[in-house]
């Protein structure tokens, strides 16, 4: 464990807190997904560091253990956060994975920072390429509607709006995909999220488009997702990064949730680590 200070913000210097296995190994950095934090690659960590990796989480700023300050939650401020934890930890050759929200970030810091300290990236159950839906994005999967509805509803109560979504974040068509005791620990990591964090993040992985950013992706890429996803449905995000990225993978997890990483782990995981090996 240890604290990463984001030099950049109006009012202060943002601490991220950070897990790192360490070790002699080739660097994986896991970036979480909305709302939760670091702790949801509870499956993974002991997985790719058994595999010889070493790996890095870290809790979005406004999440977790991270600090909550009032501003920085747009992608170009998350996307210097990442690359300030990739300087200070001196990552180099790293694989990057981004869970749902954290695939902007993937997107945004290589379109902003260059490829010089990533080896490949995985967009996992990713936000990309652009969630609104409108007149310049018809495929776009989330309508402006369903975003207001998001909004008023976490306004109103975190805990019932939270409830609600890590059920959906976990289920395939009305059907839990993982045990109640799962469910509830990503009940837990959503709440300890800031609520202006969570609305402004909300705001951010709905509205950012990042079709120009994919075409900055020139590194070997993954693409994961599950094709029971209702949270960030596959045919308007999986599919179109997918095509987006010239020479990408895809890999599509049957009968999987949001949460596949969770639901599916065995399979995610011997995904991932087949492409980390390559």
């Amino acid at each position: 464990m240890t604290e990463i200070t984001a030099h950049h913000g109006l009012f202060k210097d943002t601490d991220l807190h950070v897990d790192d296995t360490g070790g002699s190994g080739r660097p994986v950095v896991l970036i979480h997904g909305w709302p939760l934090s670091g702790e949801s690659w509870e499956h993974q960590v002991g997985a790719f560091a058994d595999a010889g990796y070493r790996v890095i989480t870290y809790d979005r700023r406004g999440f977790g253990r991270s600090d909550k300050p009032l501003t920085g939650y747009t992608y170009d401020t998350l996307a210097e956060d990442l690359s300030t934890l990739l300087e200070a930890l001196d990552v180099r050759d790293a694989t990057i994975v981004g869970f749902s929200m954290g695939g902007g970030e993937v997107a945004r810091y290589l379109a902003k920072h260059g490829g010089e300290r990533v080896r490949s990236v995985v967009f996992a159950s990713a936000v990309t390429p652009y969630l609104m839906q409108g007149s310049d994005n018809p495929e776009g999967p989330l309508t402006k509607k369903q975003a207001a509805a998001m909004t008023a509803s976490l306004t109103a109560n975190q805990a019932a709006f939270y409830d609600q979504f890590t059920t959906e974040f976990f289920s395939v068509d009305g059907q839990l995909k993982v045990s109640e005791e799962e469910r509830q620990k990503a009940v837990a990591l959503a709440l300890q999220a800031d609520k202006k964090a969570a609305l402004a993040c909300m705001t951010a992985f709905g509205t950012t488009d990042f079709r120009d950013d994919l075409s900055a992706v020139t590194v070997p890429t993954l693409v994961i997702h599950g094709d029971g996803d209702a949270t960030v449905p596959f045919e308007g995000s999986g599919a179109r990064t997918h095509a987006a990225i010239a020479g990408s993978e895809l890999h599509v997890v049957a009968g999987a949730p949001h949460g596949v990483n969770v639901s599916h782990a065995d399979e995610w995981n011997r995904v991932v680590l087949d492409f980390l090996g390559r």
